[in-house]
């Protein structure tokens, strides 16, 4: 399936070599103006399934909350949705990635360096990801390892409707393995280039990405946009069939220079856990002691298998 030729993608405008300076630099100008409220936590291992899950204890959401709260009194007195990406916080602002996307650090971040690939013009967050979603992914991730993601609707963990796709440096805590999936992801059973990791009680699709992609990220897009579409069609979703290009249903995305995974969503939340993508890369948030407690006794991999579609 032909999803167009690189020449059509949007012009880059990100310097190779550039951007992890930048994004260093730009997080200790956030830190002493006060943009970047980072939410300090404690964290902890919880292992089910042979996987060491890196669960994170949120030890104070009042900024983030209070935020929420401003945000939505905005909302009310305009009559109109606030958007915080429309124009984006300038002392958050890292680079422009492409003529349609540029590059924000995450307000509320509880991963250091947490980065936001935000599209220039409002998209909704259910739109189906594009070329140049795809484009400005490879842009960043030509210049340093991440692990790029994708919540696909408010169900999957989206809490801003403007679409974005964000990105965290590896390894996503320091002296650990680079994603706690890594064994899950190498365990994958492959029919054709569609993978299953049947260790997971619910449904997945994951594709193999390479690495050599990096140096051309047009020439990436192209084949990460096919890699995507298969994905889709593996778990039933497929779009909607209409010109608007939406979703058929919430979904969860990772993707790697080495991987791509996708799982398709049923709730938000288990026992008031809410997960995200990162969740189903073995990083979990909770927000309180006794959160940590219900995740300990039900189990990680049963949190997850709850929140996406069963087989």
């Amino acid at each position: 399936m032909s999803q167009g030729k690189p020449t059509s993608q949007a012009i880059l405008k990100l310097e190779p070599g550039t951007l992890w300076t930048r994004v260093k630099e730009q997080t200790q100008h956030a830190i002493q103006c006060g943009a970047l409220q980072s939410i300090p936590t404690e964290y902890q291992f919880v292992e089910q399934g042979g996987i060491n899950f890196l669960v994170r204890i949120l030890s104070n959401l009042a900024r983030k909350d209070k935020a929420k709260q401003q945000q939505d009194k905005k909302t009310l007195a305009s009559g109109k949705e606030f958007n915080p990406f429309l124009p984006p916080e300038k002392d958050l602002f890292v680079a422009d990635i492409s003529e349609t996307h540029l590059c924000l650090l995450n307000k509320f971040n509880v991963v250091d360096y947490h980065l936001l690939i935000v599209t220039r013009a409002f998209e909704e967050q259910e739109k189906l990801l594009t070329l140049e979603d795809f484009q400005a992914m490879w842009a960043c991730l030509a210049q340093f390892d991440g692990l790029a993601f994708y919540n696909g609707g408010k169900i999957a963990g989206a809490s801003q409707r403007h679409k974005h796709l964000q990105l965290v440096p590896l390894p996503l805590i320091a002296n650990g393995p680079k994603i706690p999936i890594e064994t899950a992801i190498a365990s994958a059973s492959f029919s054709d280039s569609v993978g299953t990791i049947t260790d997971f009680p619910f449904v997945n699709a994951l594709a193999r990405l390479n690495p050599s992609w990096g140096e051309s990220p047009e020439v990436a897009a192209e084949a990460t946009l096919e890699c995507y579409h298969t994905l889709l069609r593996a778990v039933g979703l497929q779009g909607d069939g209409a010109s608007n290009n939406r979703q058929s249903g919430p979904y969860n995305l990772l993707a790697t220079r080495e991987w791509m995974l996708l799982i398709p969503r049923s709730q938000e939340d288990f026992e008031s856990i809410s997960v995200n993508s990162l969740g189903f890369a073995g990083a979990l948030l909770v927000r309180n002691e006794q959160q940590m407690k219900m995740l300990q006794e039900h189990g990680p991999i049963t949190v997850l298998k709850n929140v996406a579609r069963s087989y």
